[in-house]
């Protein structure tokens, strides 16, 4: 009788959304028999969530950039290669692809999978040197998979030539579909129950774009004077965000649509524009945006220049740092945005979508893959454009009825086009492609030329 298919992934990140994307996979991989090894940061929600539906989990201390670390965190993976045995090794994003491939280089198939390229969060030199490695990797990668056309589009452009399959994001739609409706879910969250609330759940981090949607929310509260958002989620410019929203208030003639501070949210604690707040403003992938109108700059600026920190019941942004239940605030959402630099596919807009709540995305990869047809004029701007941005809020935010109908048709969708189970089956197809394929000796030498 033939043993089962034994998987080894190695991960970093351990949380956010490829951890999410990842620990679907394990679970389908556990469900069809396979034994499934992880290694990940110890003590992530990956390493818990994995651990708690049965696969081997194996901790690994790596960072998520390149750095002094790299040959120790690649000996590791080498070592759990010779202690798992894996008929497979699927790596998932830029830091485990390099560590996997390094330590790996080919003797066994080996799947990687971006998740996003390294080289779209870096410019010059760096930027230079990720296209030169991935290119150079691609000879030890018997399949990338990337989550969307555009992401693959992207990594042929860049020179990586290598066997490509581009498998869609997919959800559980059995966790967004269920549950309360928007007033429960508020009244739950301590959310205010009638004002216009707009939810962003993304790691707080240069690539979600927080920082975006803080500069643009001055003009969203001087046309929309009651509306809330929320950001979820937790990351590295976390305080600096926190830090740009402090004077961001709810004007005093607006109504305070009975807003209670809820357990664990928490509002700013200093002013500042994103540019004080040191955040860099370079645009990722997709359409360079334009010049930011005057009008737009001065409303932002004047917004926060002389502000003082909100009362809790006068903040217009609360923080609600990480929670390891995403659905509960999209369900008490009228709105999700995700003003992301770049990425592969986004994962939030499909959970919010499964939930019946339309979207606001910036134009990156991925973005116009996940969005149902005819909806791009109303759910799509450019990225790193705050005024087109803070327009496109407002439209949404004004009309309820538009929204209802978008959030309806967006359901639909995600049901029909991203479920989970069709993107789970689709990488089963993958390993058994691989590792029935003969193996190749991969030759060192220089990289593929762009």
């Amino acid at each position: 009788m033939r043993s089962p298919l034994t998987a080894l992934h190695v991960v970093q990140p351990g949380d956010g959304g490829v951890a999410r994307v990842v620990t679907d996979v394990i679970a389908a991989q556990l469900d069809l028999g396979m034994r499934v090894a992880v290694a990940c940061p110890p003590g992530t929600p990956l390493a818990l969530a994995a651990g708690a539906r049965g696969a081997e989990v194996h901790p690994w201390r790596a960072g998520r950039e390149p750095g002094p670390r790299l040959v120790a965190e690649s000996r590791r993976v080498a070592a759990l290669v010779d202690l798992v045995r894996p008929d497979l090794v699927h790596a998932h994003s830029a830091k485990a692809g390099l560590a996997a491939r390094i330590a790996v280089r080919g003797r066994i198939p080996t799947v990687y999978q971006p998740h996003a390229w390294s080289f779209e969060a870096v410019d010059g030199v760096t930027g230079a040197l990720a296209r030169r490695w991935e290119r150079w990797a691609a000879r030890w990668t018997d399949r990338v998979v990337c989550v969307s056309e555009a992401e693959r589009r992207r990594g042929e452009h860049a020179g990586v030539r290598a066997p490509w399959s581009v498998i869609h994001n997919g959800v559980d739609a059995r966790r967004f579909t269920a549950g309360p409706g928007r007033a429960a879910a508020r009244a739950a969250l301590g959310l205010p129950p009638t004002a216009p609330l707009v939810v962003c759940v993304g790691r707080l981090c240069r690539q979600k774009g927080q920082d975006v949607l803080l500069d643009a929310w001055p003009a969203v509260l001087a046309r929309v004077p009651d509306a809330r958002l929320v950001l979820v989620g937790d990351g590295p410019e976390a305080e600096a965000l926190r830090r740009a929203a402090a004077g961001l208030c709810v004007p005093a003639a607006a109504p305070s649509a009975g807003l209670a501070p809820a357990a664990g949210l928490s509002p700013g604690t200093g002013p500042g524009p994103r540019a004080a707040a040191g955040l860099r403003t370079a645009s990722g992938p997709g359409p360079r945006p334009g010049p930011r109108t005057a009008a737009a700059a001065g409303t932002a600026t004047a917004s926060r220049t002389a502000a003082a920190p909100c009362g809790a019941a006068d903040r217009a942004v609360t923080f609600a740092g990480a929670v390891t239940d995403t659905a509960p605030w999209y369900r008490a959402a009228d709105l999700v945005v995700q003003p992301s630099r770049w990425e592969g596919m986004a994962l939030a807009p499909l959970e919010a979508m499964a939930g019946g709540r339309p979207v606001l995305l910036t134009d990156v990869d991925g973005a116009r893959e996940s969005l149902p047809p005819g909806q791009e004029a109303h759910c799509l701007v450019r990225p790193d454009d705050p005024a087109a941005l803070a327009d496109a809020l407002t439209a949404l935010l004004r009309r309820p009825v538009l929204r209802e109908a978008l959030g309806r048709r967006a359901q639909q969708h995600v049901l029909r086009r991203f479920d989970v189970r069709r993107a789970n089956a689709a990488l089963a197809d993958v390993y058994r492609e691989v590792t029935a394929a003969p193996r190749h000796r991969h030759e060192l030498g220089e990289p593929i030329s762009q």
